[in-house]
């Protein structure tokens, strides 16, 4: 059974080792952080994210973040993260996630959500397309990543 929560500061070690698990070029073009990094901090409070559990066990995350920090922006929010343990993968877990991002975000009445997620990782474009996310613009060639090009392709879905 999946249910999805949201995160306590008990489950940083947690989703601290499904970040360590999943972190690849595939999904980042930034190095993972160093072993014993904090999972939570003051930019990332657990409050931030929502904790899929799978029978019993914390099984994957989706962080939502405020965009720009200004008026203008406030009512878009920005799915910042997306992790799914590697021997959960393929049981829905991350398409629970992202609907669940998605009626929070609703919930604290954002009218558009979006993401950024790199060209070349087609499973999470699918899941994200598969929640209703379209493509938005594409920034080319934005990362140089394991000696190639990789575009930043940047999503979102309407709320209201």
């Amino acid at each position: 059974m999946i249910t999805i929560r949201t995160a306590r500061a008990d489950d940083e070690a947690a989703l601290a080792g499904i970040d360590q698990r999943t972190w690849t070029a595939v999904v980042s073009p930034a190095p993972a952080p160093p072993p014993g990094t904090p999972f939570f901090d003051e930019d990332a409070r657990p409050e931030d994210f929502l904790v899929a559990e799978h029978d019993g066990a914390v099984a994957g995350y989706v962080r939502l973040a405020a965009g720009f920090g200004i008026p203008a922006h406030r009512h878009v929010l920005v799915i910042g993260g997306l992790a799914v343990d590697p021997d959960r993968q393929r049981l829905g877990i991350a398409r629970r996630l992202v609907d669940a991002a998605v009626a929070e975000a609703r919930r604290r009445g954002a009218r558009k959500l979006t993401l950024r997620v790199l060209g070349h990782n087609t499973a999470a474009r699918r899941v994200y397309e598969r929640c209703g996310f379209v493509v938005e613009g594409v920034l080319r060639g934005e990362f140089r990543v394991d000696g190639a090009d990789v575009d930043d392709v940047l999503m979102a879905c309407a709320l209201a």
